[in-house]
């Protein structure tokens, strides 16, 4: 019994951790100008006490198949948490969206985990309250009547302060922002509306992969476009390459950067995929693909709101839309690879964020290699606003 009750509490400590992680991302990062953005990040701190329960009385069981239980209702709970705390960073670290409770897909996640860790933690309750010689079906009924309470109070508490943050947020009137119009009484065009990229923008990429768990490096692009002129900047640091790429072109005339020889004019043909932006429009989100677009709620970014949309890609596609991932990949096809692609259409409908990630066989990225995987985010703010694009050199 000792060493089932060490093993029941390594996986509380476990929940413990991944709370309080949470919580410290949404307290220590999520500010979006609310009445109450640090009492969301106190309410976010509610599964803490509950994953401490579980760790002061862990739900021993005698049984083996009882026990066995136990133990997978542990690690499902880990298995949610998980990856919802990728998604919360990622959306932190990538300057929004600002709403943590976008729509009831993107929460519930969330409600599963608070549920397995509250059932965990029910379980133990129950048995301390009825003690160990208790009938264990009694034992049962009364942890789930207490994991049912416990989700229902934790939930609905941080659920009212989110929304009513993000309702405060909506109705508060904010002036423009990078991101876009800041008009509360507009509602952002559907997902499968007609999208549109801004005439000119300025565009920072992110890019990012591994395999088998051993990162591939990262590509950090930084731009503005005006019309079809654009000049980036992209700091390279990938097993593959290392320094500073770039790519120009204003009219006809077309430049590109590499650490070798430096600027270097080019054919306009040679930088026909480097549009950023508008080659993500182009390749990923033909108006095909967003007919079954998934909706997934109104975000808002400092102040602008914005439709979450979500739709399923391939490999090739994901390559086609960042063709500067073959930094991290080189020539490999990723035709069989999958993946998802978010993408947030704004008031003046248009684009203003995508976030999406593929995964595959990477067998012709390294040797020997079984599962890659590949991230990308880009963000196109101040867009209609006047950029001027110097030639290389100037």
């Amino acid at each position: 019994m000792r060493v089932r009750t060490f093993e029941l509490r390594l996986i509380a400590i476990a929940l413990f951790a991944g709370w309080t992680i949470t919580a410290g991302l949404v307290l220590l990062g999520y500010h979006p100008g609310g009445p109450v953005d640090i009492l969301v990040g106190v309410a976010a701190g509610l599964p803490i006490l509950v994953s401490l329960a579980g760790l002061a009385w862990p739900p021993v069981a005698r049984g083996n198949r009882a026990f066995a239980a136990l133990v997978w209702l542990g690690l499902a709970s880990l298995l949610l948490l998980a990856p919802s705390i990728g998604g919360l960073l990622t959306q932190l670290l990538a300057r929004g969206p600002q709403t943590l409770v976008p729509s009831p897909e993107a929460g519930y996640p969330w409600l599963l985990a608070l549920l397995g860790t509250s059932l965990f933690s029910g379980l133990g309750i129950a048995r301390r309250s009825l003690g160990e010689t208790a009938v264990r079906r009694r034992r049962f009924v009364r942890g789930a009547v207490i994991a049912v309470a416990l989700t229902a109070v934790v939930g609905s508490v941080f659920a009212a302060v989110a929304i009513g943050n993000d309702l405060a947020l909506r109705d508060h009137p904010v002036p423009d922002s990078r991101f876009g119009p800041g008009d509360a009484d507009r509602e952002p065009p559907t997902c499968d509306h007609a999208l549109a990229i801004g005439g000119t923008a300025r565009v920072d990429v992110a890019l990012s992969g591994d395999v088998d768990g051993k990162t591939l490096g990262s590509v950090d692009i930084r731009g503005v476009r005006s019309g079809p002129d654009f000049r980036w900047f992209a700091y390279v640091a990938t097993t593959r390459e290392l320094g500073q790429y770039g790519a120009a072109r204003i009219g006809d005339a077309a430049w590109q950067l590499s650490p070798a020889t430096g600027w270097q004019t080019v054919a306009a043909a040679d930088v026909a995929d480097d549009t950023l932006d508008a080659q993500v429009l182009d390749e990923a989100l033909d108006p095909g693909v967003r007919a079954v677009a998934e909706m997934h709620g109104v975000s808002f970014f400092e102040g602008a709101r914005a439709r979450h949309c979500r739709v399923a890609i391939d490999g090739a596609t994901f390559r086609a839309a960042f063709p500067q991932s073959a930094w991290l990949v080189g020539s490999a096809p990723l035709t069989h690879w999958r993946g998802e692609l978010d993408y947030w259409v704004f008031i003046d409908g248009e684009l203003g964020q995508v976030s999406g990630s593929v995964n595959g066989d990477a067998g012709g990225i390294v040797d020997g290699g079984l599962q890659g995987h590949l991230r990308a985010t880009m963000i196109a703010t101040e867009r209609d606003r006047p950029h001027d694009i110097a030639p290389p050199g100037r």
